[in-house]
């Protein structure tokens, strides 16, 4: 009898076991899938330009809607510029970059959800143009 206790004292602690990290298991999934949300826009200027163009307002505006269907998400607004450029193109990173929090405040998001920087001459690998945008973060 006493081997049947062992046995079962043994299959009674891995059954335990095993219904602790399945419950943990799931405890992680679940705050996996309600994580907050994070959507990126990109805003693309042309060179030496502060004007938004229709894909520009088209860009912003989507993360004006993305932000309003997010109403607790705080928004990033980054503007970059070339690494090879004088301080006047390091300043137009930072216009460009209130230029879209300003088309976000007008689309309806309020300007106190929205933090704006200018990040200056960034090293590109793609393209020149990755040089002359803003991103939106809204997460």
């Amino acid at each position: 009898m006493l081997g049947h206790e062992v046995v079962s004292k043994t299959a009674g602690s891995v059954m335990r076991r095993f219904g602790v990290l399945a419950c943990l298991a799931f405890g992680l999934a679940a705050c996996a899938g309600s994580g907050k949300p994070a959507q990126t826009f990109v805003v693309f200027f042309g060179q030496w330009s502060d004007k938004l163009d229709d894909a520009g307002r088209g860009s912003v505006r989507a993360a004006a809607d993305w932000a309003k269907s997010h109403p607790d998400a705080p928004i990033t607004v980054v503007g970059y510029a070339p690494p090879d450029v004088q301080k006047a193109e390091t300043g137009i990173s930072g216009t460009r970059a209130q230029l879209v929090v300003d088309q976000l405040v007008a689309d309806g998001i309020p300007a106190g959800r929205i933090a704006r920087a200018a990040r200056g001459p960034v090293d590109y690998t793609l393209s020149s143009q990755e040089n002359r945008r803003v991103e939106i973060q809204v997460d």
